[in-house]
């Protein structure tokens, strides 16, 4: 190869490396900050930089990263700089952990990948992730649209929303015409306020059944009326607690146990700023499972290791009831599992 080829190889390279230099600015004593944080894309992090001053969407598997640009932690990623004496550029790697196996394919672990146009997922040590690209919003009947229906558009991957006619004398039809995976609270008459009529769905069963999982539920009581989904976090108990061990003598199941002494919960290695001492669904011995009957929905605050504060609301259980209209093995969605949770309207 001549000389005159390999200085147009290495010309757009050069300028590739000398610009991310020139933007990856070392650390100063000053923060100047946007006003408004940056928006990531889907399954990207919202970190702090390097520098501790400024929200920064962190940076993937295979970018090119520094000690102020931080790679996604959440992710197991780190800045591998290379030789001990290079502290100016590295790259996105992986710290040791297992591969994942989807569709066939094998995956790194921090490798994001994309399992269909719908789907943005990562592999996080064995198990896989995914965050939805398509819009996950709700539409409820309206005046204006009576019947809304979500359709397959030809040519686009995500569905959309489109407004069919309605018949006649179907009222009853079209109220629940939009959603209707949850049951609604309305149309309650008392709920009508100027131009808007008030619907909130039911919380869904959480999403997971020990653990962390996550409750859902639908609702436009808000100053815009608007529609939006809102979410909690919730435990209906914890993973291998060996409930059956308190089980009392002569009984079968221990429906809401109580934790003994106080806890913190913790998501994405952020934990509560507070302890609580919260119930939990307890377990049978004759084939019954239990569930949450009875809950609340409280504010939490999270304090994460690089000093930032979330909050987040977190369902907590009043009382559960045990029955055998229990989810299959791994299916937690079965839809006899989505009982009626009562007295939570918050």
């Amino acid at each position: 190869m001549s000389a005159g080829m390999k200085k147009t190889i290495l010309l757009p390279v050069l300028c590739v490396v000398f610009s991310y230099m020139a933007a990856g600015q070392e650390c100063s004593g000053q923060c100047s900050c946007p006003s408004a944080p940056p928006q990531c894309p889907p399954g990207v992090s919202l970190v702090l930089d390097g520098c501790g001053c400024c929200r920064v969407c962190a940076k993937q598997m295979g970018e090119l990263c520094t000690e102020k640009d931080v790679c996604d932690p959440h992710k197991g990623l780190y800045c591998d700089f290379g030789a001990p004496t290079n502290r100016r550029i590295g790259v996105c790697t992986a710290r040791e952990g297992a591969t994942c196996v989807f569709g066939g394919m094998v995956y790194k672990n921090g490798e994001s990948f994309q399992s269909s146009c719908k789907y943005q997922c990562t592999c996080l040590d064995g198990a896989v992730g995914c965050v939805p690209l398509c819009s996950m919003d709700i539409r409820l009947p309206s005046p204006d649209c009576p019947m809304p229906k979500r359709v397959k558009v030809p040519g686009k991957c995500c569905e959309e929303w489109i407004c069919e006619s309605p018949k006649k004398n179907s009222f009853a039809g079209t109220a629940l015409a939009a959603y209707r995976e949850e049951e609604t609270y309305g149309p309650d008459p008392n709920m009508m306020r100027e131009n808007c009529l008030v619907q909130t769905t039911e919380w869904s069963a959480c999403s997971k059944t020990c653990g962390l999982g996550i409750s859902t539920r639908v609702t436009n009581d808000n100053h815009e009326c608007r529609l939006e989904k809102q979410t909690r976090l919730c435990m209906v108990r914890p993973c291998e607690s060996q409930l059956e061990q308190s089980i009392r003598k002569g009984k079968k199941c221990i429906r809401t146990p109580r934790v003994s002494k106080p806890m913190k919960f913790e998501i994405s290695g952020c934990t509560t700023t507070k302890s609580y001492r919260p119930k939990f669904c307890g377990v049978c011995l004759d084939g019954r499972c239990c569930t949450p009957h009875r809950t609340t929905t409280l504010p939490m605050e999270f304090k994460c290791p690089d000093g930032q504060v979330m909050k987040k609301h977190m369902m907590f259980i009043k009382s559960c009831a045990c029955h055998y209209n229990c989810p299959g093995e791994n299916d937690i969605f079965e839809a006899m599992y989505y009982k009626k949770m009562i007295g939570d309207m918050a």
